[in-house]
């Protein structure tokens, strides 16, 4: 997964990017964190609080703070935002009850002024589950059609599986080499 993109970017001068991994709480996020950081994703609790996951390789550094999306620790998630270079939200998929509320969420974050023009990734998980939506009827869902201050991107993904991670870290490191041009 992340190896792949930092050896893409081998020979680059030192460079650090810092990614925050949001989603309401039981989306996956720390599944996801685990799978990228290729460490072992069977028994994963709650994050009370948050995580970091750092990878250096070939002069680069990738900074991964996943934060807890309970409801009493949302208000938080804002002291975490200074300095993103690129914001991941997961969504369940497979949750449906919660997509207003998870719409809402991700509203009130893109319009943080510490995440204008920060690139998204939305990752659709949980869609290994029969009664997960498709990854185009979350984005209508979410108006990510509307965003016109940044690059976005939904990727249909199973964090415990792994399918579709490749796919969404690839855009990711499309997005870093845009950024060094």
């Amino acid at each position: 997964g992340l190896l792949s993109i930092i050896q893409r970017l081998k020979g680059s001068p030192e460079q650090e990017l810092r990614i925050v991994l949001l989603g309401l709480d039981n989306a996956g996020k720390t599944t996801l964190l685990k799978r990228l950081a290729s460490e072992e994703v069977s028994t994963i609790t709650p994050t009370q609080g948050f995580n970091i996951k750092s990878v250096h390789s070939h002069g680069f550094k990738l900074n991964v703070w996943d934060i807890g999306g309970q409801r009493s620790i949302r208000p938080y998630w804002r002291k975490y935002l200074g300095s993103t270079d690129l914001l991941i939200y997961v969504i369940d998929s497979a949750d449906q009850k919660r997509f207003e509320e998870t719409g809402q969420e991700l509203a009130e974050l893109t319009k943080e002024e510490s995440l204008t023009g920060v690139p998204l990734l939305v990752f659709a998980n949980k869609q290994d589950l029969v009664t997960a939506a498709p990854a185009a009827e979350i984005a209508e869902g979410l108006n990510l059609h509307t965003y016109r201050d940044r690059e976005w991107q939904i990727q249909a993904c199973s964090a415990l599986s792994g399918e579709g991670v490749q796919d969404g870290m690839n855009w990711i490191s499309s997005q870093i080499m845009n950024r060094k041009k």
